[in-house]
């Protein structure tokens, strides 16, 4: 994971309340509950998108100095309007920052219980759900061993989002499509992912 990234989740603060599937739900509630949600506003839609272009999309680390602090100054700020969404984000950003950093596997049931509200969530409010949810699902699924519930997250996504590599290089590895494996060596050879998973 990038350093960046990495330092930018422990230097907010967030603190990881919820250790269980089970908890992360009771969480989220307490949450909405002091949301301010507006259905108009897209401020942490284009924050989510922004991570997911510069993060995952880019060939490489993109995510800039500038980026971090407006997400920490959105994060911080009480009156930013659908910040239930952004903060589980950041909760989820965290356990997998922090799981990493110890060396550890991720608690899939964490992981997939978050990524079901965050869907469900942004699809209310938003009427769409961003590239970045379905990814992380579906890593959270292929952790899980839930290879065909992966797959079905992976095309919802390649249906909405055709050009994104990080859906693209899962579905690849979910499958060995050969076909899909040309495409992503032929348009995106130096795409970390690909660096990543020797995919060539």
């Amino acid at each position: 994971m990038k350093k960046l990234i990495l330092a930018f989740f422990f230097c907010i603060g967030l603190s990881a309340f919820a250790q269980s599937g089970a908890q992360v739900k009771d969480l989220f509630q307490k949450i909405k509950e002091q949301a301010k949600i507006d259905k108009n506003d897209r401020a942490v839609y284009e924050v989510l998108d922004e991570f997911y272009n510069k993060n995952l999309q880019a060939e490489n680390d993109e995510m800039t100095p500038e980026t971090v602090q407006r997400i920490e100054k959105m994060a911080s700020d009480p009156n930013t309007k659908n910040l239930h969404i952004l903060m589980l984000f950041l909760m989820y950003q965290q356990h997998i920052s922090r799981t990493s950093m110890a060396g550890k596997a991720p608690d899939t049931e964490f992981q997939i219980e978050t990524m079901n509200i965050l869907e469900n969530e942004t699809r209310d409010v938003y009427g769409k759900v961003p590239a970045i949810i379905y990814i992380y699902k579906a890593e959270s699924l292929d952790g899980a061993g839930k290879k065909n519930e992966a797959k079905v997250v992976l095309d919802q996504g390649l249906k909405e989002y055709p050009d994104s590599v990080p859906l693209k290089v899962y579905r690849y590895l979910n499958t060995k499509d050969e076909v899909l494996k040309n495409d992503l060596v032929k348009n995106h050879p130096n795409h970390w992912m690909l660096q990543q998973f020797g995919i060539k």
